[in-house]
């Protein structure tokens, strides 16, 4: 057991570290060349084995920091992807299975996150905004799918906007990763070890969201 856990924390380690890599040459290059796809599909990879390596890691080893960062990161570099192939949303394609098992997925997690925030916030311990935060942040993204695929969305390229917002939400999910593993313990001891948890969301966010309505093109009023 203990040479399966190194194995796949080895795999956890190196998808982990290539999606980081990958991630940052696409957040801080032009968007929609051939080195941008590539540098997605080496992302999109090593994100999910790192993903898929921390929820295997967390069951051998309970671990509340890699089943959160393992679901979120499934989550969003799934949906990421095939947004990609949802280009007609707004003209009537309908989503397929496998974006409706993602969603409904992440619907569960969503309220079983923020459930077990509650419960921590109300034992005293802090930990619990994390739940919290992250619960309530996958709720949006999962009421935002349901906009898109009835055909709802004000956006018309919500392919486009959902796409970048879901990688640069797993590229944060990596980067939160390796701040929370590599910070010294002795820094944000105790009760203020969530702020690790929450620093690169609160750098990055403002980012997408300046991305989103630099690059989002609105419906007409007659089309709403």
């Amino acid at each position: 057991m203990d040479d399966l856990f190194r194995a796949l924390l080895v795999l956890h380690i190196v998808g982990g570290g290539a999606g980081l890599i990958a991630g940052t040459v696409n957040a801080l290059r032009p968007k929609g060349d051939q080195l941008h796809r590539f540098a997605g599909r080496v992302f999109l990879y090593g994100m999910l084995v790192a993903a898929g390596c921390s929820l295997l890691l967390s069951v051998l080893h309970p671990n509340y920091f890699l089943f959160i960062i393992g679901v979120f990161t499934l989550y969003m570099t799934g949906t990421g992807t095939r947004y990609l192939s949802l280009r007609g949303l707004a003209s009537g394609q309908k989503p397929a299975v496998i974006d409706w098992v993602l969603t409904g997925g992440m619907t569960v997690f969503s309220a079983v996150f923020i459930g077990i925030g509650i419960y921590h916030i109300m034992r005293g311990n802090s930990f619990g905004i994390v739940f919290v935060a992250f619960g309530y942040v996958s709720s949006r993204m999962v009421r935002a799918d349901l906009r898109a695929y009835s055909g709802r969305s004000p956006i018309t390229n919500i392919w486009l906007t959902t796409h970048l917002q879901r990688m640069m939400g797993a590229y944060i999910a990596a980067i939160t990763a390796f701040v929370v593993v590599n910070l010294p313990h002795d820094l944000l001891p105790g009760s203020w070890a969530f702020v690790a948890w929450l620093l690169p969301s609160a750098i990055l966010v403002p980012l997408i969201l300046y991305w989103t309505r630099r690059y989002e093109v609105k419906r007409k009023t007659d089309e709403a």
